[in-house]
């Protein structure tokens, strides 16, 4: 590939991420609230893309590095619907530098969703669930997840980042989606 056609796609590339539609922050719907030690994050965001498309979307584990805050995101065991994830997320909150490394194994449910739980990790504890839910020509992600914290951070900070930054981490995720609903997935059927 000549150096002029790679400037062409790359400009190009860029282009059409400039130009995609991404979804404002009121279609990404954060509640975080504290449950005892722990706290409870429910998040839904609408994309518009087909449900094969988010499932595929979901299960791209190590595409996740490219969500900002995480850091590393690799597979490192597969067998049948069950999938070992190791990942590390980096933040600075209010100044304090906070580096979580978790092992995750994920349970998919083909076209359905899938459950999480830490294995291992820096986490006390860490399960959720991504559910995929059709309507129209998009598709409903919804998340929940149960976090407990074991940091040497201030509780109060960390409540902060639950608060603030992970929004803003489930508002990048969706703009992903969104932009990755725009590109063909060999994983699927062209429709």
């Amino acid at each position: 590939m000549s150096m002029k056609h790679l400037l062409f796609s790359i400009l190009s590339l860029l282009a059409f991420v400039c130009n995609a539609t991404e979804p404002h922050p009121k279609d990404v719907s954060v509640d975080v609230r504290k449950v005892g030690e722990a706290f409870e994050v429910k998040v839904s965001y609408l994309v518009p893309m087909n449900i094969c498309h988010a499932f595929a979307f979901i299960t791209d584990y190590e595409d996740a590095k490219n969500i900002k805050g995480i850091a590393e995101s690799q597979i490192i065991a597969r067998t049948d619907n069950k999938v070992i994830v190791e990942r590390k997320a980096k933040e600075t909150v209010l100044l304090f530098p906070l580096e979580i490394n978790t092992t995750l194994e994920y349970t998919e449910l083909p076209l359905v969703g899938l459950n999480f739980e830490q294995i291992k990790g820096d986490n006390k504890a860490y399960k959720g669930t991504w559910r995929l839910e059709p309507e129209g020509n998009s598709t409903k992600f919804v998340y929940q997840s149960l976090i407990e914290l074991n940091s040497s951070v201030p509780r109060n900070v960390l409540e902060y980042f639950l608060k603030n930054i992970i929004k803003k981490r489930f508002e990048a995720m969706a703009a992903r989606a969104t932009i990755k609903s725009h590109i063909p997935n060999p994983k699927c059927h062209q429709s």
